[in-house]
């Protein structure tokens, strides 16, 4: 059976740096951080109080009161992205078949602000369970497919994936295996997350993930920096609409990209710290590539996980350099979480929305808030350091690892007609 070709066809974006696609490449080029002290609750008490949050984004300027009331934020974000991403793609809803068309999108937690505000009204009482009845219909993580495809009656496959940080990249790559089996034309995929909250900030200072660096928030997220003390929690949705080469083509539609290949693993090895080797991370860039059918010396440009974590960022750059050998030296390695913080379930869709970018526009963004050599870190890789590089790329691949050791890489590729 001869697999079908894949390609994207529409993108869209709702980040701490920019509200649409525009705007967050635009700031991605800049080297614009996003983060900023908490102004969603009062985070004096909390080890770290800075987050890269989304900025004058006003819920109701997308749905009325009443159906905003009904959804989380995470789910309100993928519906916002996922317009953004249809729209671009120019398909005509009243032509396509949507029996053919799905939804698998990412998310690592689902609508925590509403279990923790749920759960704090229930505490606060006398023990009567008053419950709001969308308390359930709010919090499940697969409910934002579920409304996107309500919004726009798609009737094709429906679901999340759930691997912490993995989530997006790993929805998309199933989407992908869709649509190459030929199960579905048209997939509309990435993820989304909204867990800066008392819970969520909680929740990873507890664990000591997160920076601490609130003297200076905008330089927090520092990865590969010398200095760096963990990553900046984020939150925003990235959309993708994945479309089957074929009919894309028949449709006149703009293409992005082709989405060649994805690949999966796991550490076995902790719940939350990476292997110090990267053995992990290493198969799956290894899986990627033959799954994409492509050698190491192809790839022109990676957008890492790089969180800003002591362990985690050292691993990785092993990791490439062990995949790629001497080849490793000419790639443009990056992380635009210095900018945009961790987005946890939706980072794999907006750092694939990047990649993907920066084949269409000759440029890397870069990984900002750099000033200490770290000595563990090979100096001759180029890690984009603090200012955007011109280059041609032509190959791509974005990486993303989360806790419980899952690893999901993707790989895109300028169209070859």
């Amino acid at each position: 059976m001869e697999l079908k070709r894949v390609v994207v066809t529409g993108l869209g974006a709702l980040t701490p740096i920019g509200n649409n696609v525009e705007e967050y490449w635009d700031a991605l080029v800049a080297g614009k951080s996003g983060c900023a002290p908490i102004t969603y609750f009062d985070a004096e008490k909390f080890k770290t109080k800075f987050a890269c949050e989304l900025k004058n984004f006003n819920v109701l300027d997308f749905f009325d009161r009443k159906e905003a009331r009904k959804l989380d934020r995470f789910a309100q974000y993928a519906i916002v992205a996922s317009d953004e991403a249809i729209r671009d793609s120019g398909i005509d809803l009243n032509v396509v078949n949507k029996h053919r068309v799905g939804v698998i999108w990412g998310a690592g937690i689902g609508g925590l602000e509403t279990f923790q505000d749920e759960v704090i009204n229930f505490s606060e009482g006398d023990g009567t369970p008053r419950f709001n009845p969308f308390f359930i219909p709010k919090m499940i993580a697969d409910i934002a497919p579920g409304n996107i495809s309500i919004r726009h009656g798609f009737m094709g496959p429906n679901y999340t994936t759930v691997s912490a940080c993995a989530s997006a990249a790993n929805a998309m790559f199933d989407a992908l295996n869709n649509i190459r089996l030929g199960y579905s034309d048209v997939i509309i995929s990435g993820g989304s997350e909204a867990a800066v909250t008392k819970a969520g900030m909680g929740g990873f200072n507890a664990m000591h993930a997160l920076s601490t660096r609130n003297e200076s928030p905008e330089t927090a997220s520092r990865p590969f920096d010398a200095t760096r003390d963990g990553f900046v929690l984020g939150e925003g949705a990235g959309a993708l609409v994945l479309e089957e080469y074929e009919h894309a083509k028949a449709r006149g539609a703009k293409i992005y990209a082709e989405f060649v290949g994805g690949g999966l693993s796991s550490d076995a090895y902790h719940m939350t710290a990476p292997h110090p080797e990267g053995i992990g991370v290493v198969a799956v860039m290894e899986n990627c590539l033959q799954n994409a059918g492509l050698k190491p010396e192809d790839v022109d440009a990676i957008n890492t996980h790089g969180t800003s974590t002591p362990l985690g960022d050292v691993a990785e750059l092993k990791a490439i350099t062990k995949v790629f050998g001497e080849h490793a030296k000419n790639i443009n390695i990056n992380s635009t979480k210095s900018m945009t913080g961790h987005l946890l379930g939706a980072a794999g869709a907006i750092e694939a929305i990047s990649s993907i970018l920066s084949m269409k526009y000759g440029i890397v963004p870069p990984t900002i808030n750099h000033e200490h050599q770290d000595e563990n870190i090979d100096p001759e890789l180029n890690l984009t350091l603090n200012k955007a590089q011109k280059r041609e790329v032509n190959v791509v691949m974005s990486n993303t690892f989360g806790f419980g050791g899952h690893n999901a890489c993707v790989l895109f590729k300028k169209l070859d007609e």
